[in-house]
């Protein structure tokens, strides 16, 4: 019986070629979207918005109905808490309307969603949450909300390692370094002297593609990983080392 895997914003960027990597590896794939969900991929397209909590009880609700009516199962094996929002400013320049909309999609939208998935978890299923390379390194310093709400994610991930290891399932992030996506307006694809700039202080010269993050996370819901939990991996390839 093929995996079922579970990918918030699977409509573009990362969360979509997670998708296509998970889809090319037998995974059946369900993706959130918000609004538009993306070019049309053989795979269940659920709205949700990450940030409103008030919406997670229908959503389950749905979730729950696509499990039975299509995979005819009551639960799904792997979690990939991928959707976010990006918004750079100094400490000094962050209004409180950008760091509320981040703490609510990042952080509290990420703790409260995995809260009310984990009973529709199979045992022995994987979890992966997505931090980013700025928790380690400040870079130009402009991302000082954004990196503090993975930050958390990070400390989250390994308490609910270890809440969840007695039912087999793993809880890992995975922290991407700059990838060509439209994230945060899509300068790291675009723009080229930002690419060479990130090439310049990233030990194999260049930004990523959002393939080979995809590839981290794919690999970390294989059949290899399963004794890795509670563990934070970079694929930033090698920036400021």
């Amino acid at each position: 019986m093929p995996k079922i895997a579970l990918i918030t914003g699977g409509n573009r960027g990362l969360g979509r070629a997670t998708a296509l990597a998970l889809i090319d590896a037998g995974v059946d794939v369900i993706y959130t979207h918000r609004g538009d969900p993306g070019d049309k991929i053989d795979a269940v397209a659920l709205p949700l918005t990450v940030g409103d909590l008030d919406s997670y009880e229908a959503f389950a609700g749905s979730l729950r109905q696509v499990l039975a009516d299509r995979f005819g199962r009551t639960s799904f094996d792997f979690l990939v808490n991928n959707a976010g929002v990006g918004v750079a400013g100094s400490i000094a320049e962050t209004p409180v309307e950008a760091f509320d909309e981040m703490l609510n999609v990042h952080w509290r939208g990420m703790f409260f969603l995995t809260q009310r998935l984990l009973p529709l978890i199979a045992d022995g299923g994987r979890i992966v949450n997505l931090s980013t390379g700025l928790a380690r390194f400040t870079g130009d310093g402009v991302y000082a909300a954004y990196a503090s709400m993975k930050g958390a994610v990070e400390v989250f991930t390994r308490y609910l390692a270890k809440e969840v290891g007695p039912r087999g399932i793993t809880a890992n992030v995975v922290a991407p370094g700059p990838a060509g996506t439209d994230f945060g307006g899509g300068a790291l694809r675009d723009n080229e002297q930002v690419r060479a700039h990130i090439g310049g202080i990233t030990a194999l010269g260049r930004v990523a593609e959002p393939e080979e993050i995809a590839g981290v996370i794919a690999a970390l819901l294989g059949d290899g990983t399963g004794w890795v939990t509670g563990q934070r991996i970079e694929a930033s390839g090698g920036m400021l080392l």
